[in-house]
């Protein structure tokens, strides 16, 4: 396998053959596997005519009951609310540990404004932490920002990676504080041997179709406390608390966030295809940086720092350039070689990934003139574009390559050749 590019070659952007023959394959790994198997999952429930949870015309078992047992298996969780989407399942979780109006939960500058809008939705107020060279929640910016009126961490292993689960939870347990895992992008992932969304309160994932694994749309709660389940599941459903009998003394409202069984028919074949694709990106992804790490050493060039390479999902394959500009102009290259690149940050580009471009967080908009939380807030709450400075410049100097499942070791070997060809004449 070549690691240093030829010399001579002339890079793709000015003119010469593109490195790699064939564009990356779409990045949705579990949406890609979709194959017979989901197929007879489905007609399964059609044939039944099964399609709602708690009832139908025979006595077939329900598909989302069947989900929420296989993910604390897979997880090694006690409880699972399976829900309509990973927005959801953060609303739900934040209503579960007890966020309310005037609550504080910090969360990283970096992840999808879902992660904002559901504290929001709960009556909470967004408290925006930097991240570090993770791309990560950074631990000591949290401890920085926590107030009277913190109420949660909500770590968001963003890309596949795990975040510094250990120091969060320090920080968390001295200061009293509830913890919800976003791990809408990190399904399988661990941190020392332990699954994402097992550390703190509540773990919240997405089966979105961008998602590891998918239905299409979908989420799913987990917890290891029954009081939190129990809250979690009242809210998710406004009959939920009828169908498992709770206490009529613990009964609070709720809404509609149920999971169909359709989804939920999907979702059981995809959880099966997790440890495989999970597999096969972490071998890919081993390959690409084994592949440019000795013109990494010889440039400079620093890669996104894993807490732990063993338990990273592997979907991406991040570095850095020593400036925004040098990072967009590689990307380009690299997209001239029909490499998969970008840059995950640019004052110029909406992008709901990073705070910046939250702009209904950033400018505290509302529904109504009276309504939202920031007027239940308890202290003077101010957003500004520039408030984590060493997040934007970590995400503005940040390459980032997608990782599929679906790539073949020509596939690798040519994005390794292109790799090695760019930053030989760009870094």
């Amino acid at each position: 396998m070549s690691q240093i590019a030829d010399p001579g070659a002339t890079l793709a952007i000015n003119g010469g053959t593109p490195a790699k023959q064939r564009p990356n394959p779409p990045m949705f790994p579990g949406g890609m596997s979709i194959a017979e198997e989901e197929e007879a999952a489905v007609l399964e429930v059609l044939r039944a005519k099964r399609l709602f949870r708690y009832y139908g015309p025979g006595d077939a078992p329900s598909k989302v009951a069947a989900l929420e047992e296989a993910f604390c298996t897979n997880k090694g969780a006690r409880y699972a609310v399976a829900v309509t989407s990973g927005t959801a399942a953060l609303t739900c979780g934040l209503h579960g540990i007890g966020i309310g109006p005037g609550d504080e939960v910090i969360l990283p500058a970096y992840t999808w404004i879902a992660s904002a809008a559901a504290v929001v939705a709960a009556g909470g107020i967004p408290v925006i932490a930097e991240v570090d060279e993770t791309l990560l929640l950074d631990p000591a910016d949290v401890e920085r920002k926590i107030t009277p009126y913190t109420k949660a961490i909500m770590p968001v292993h963003m890309r596949g990676a795990p975040c510094r689960m250990d120091a969060l939870i320090d920080v968390a347990d001295r200061h009293g504080l509830k913890v919800i895992e976003d791990v809408a992008q990190a399904n399988g992932a661990s941190y020392h041997g332990q699954a994402c969304g097992t550390f703190g309160d509540v773990g919240c994932f997405s089966l979105q179709f961008n998602k590891i694994i998918t239905s299409g749309e979908g989420g799913m709660v987990i917890t290891n406390e029954e009081a939190i389940w129990k809250r979690t599941n009242m809210y998710h459903d406004v009959i939920g608390a009828l169908n498992h009998n709770f206490d009529r003394g613990e009964l609070i409202c709720g809404v509609n966030y149920r999971m169909p069984e359709l989804l939920a028919a999907v979702s059981l074949v995809q959880l099966q295809r997790l440890d495989g694709l999970l597999t096969d990106m972490r071998a890919r992804k081993e390959m690409m940086k084994n592949g440019m790490t000795e013109i990494a050493q010889r440039k400079g060039i620093q890669f996104r720092e894993i807490t732990d390479p063993a338990g990273d999902a592997a979907i991406a394959l991040v570095f850095f350039m020593e400036s925004a500009d040098s990072a967009q102009t590689v990307a380009k290259a690299l997209k001239a070689e029909n490499i998969g690149a970008s840059t995950l940050y640019s004052r110029d580009s909406l992008d709901y990934h990073v705070y910046a471009h939250w702009i209904p967080i950033m400018e505290q908009r509302t529904w109504t003139a009276d309504g939202g939380p920031w007027r239940w807030a308890k202290r003077d709450i101010t957003y500004h574009h520039d408030m984590c400075p060493r997040s934007l410049d970590l995400l503005g100097r940040a390459v980032h390559l997608d990782v599929s499942p679906l790539l073949n070791n020509e596939d690798v070997e040519e994005t390794i050749e292109g790799l090695n060809r760019v930053l030989e004449v760009l870094a």
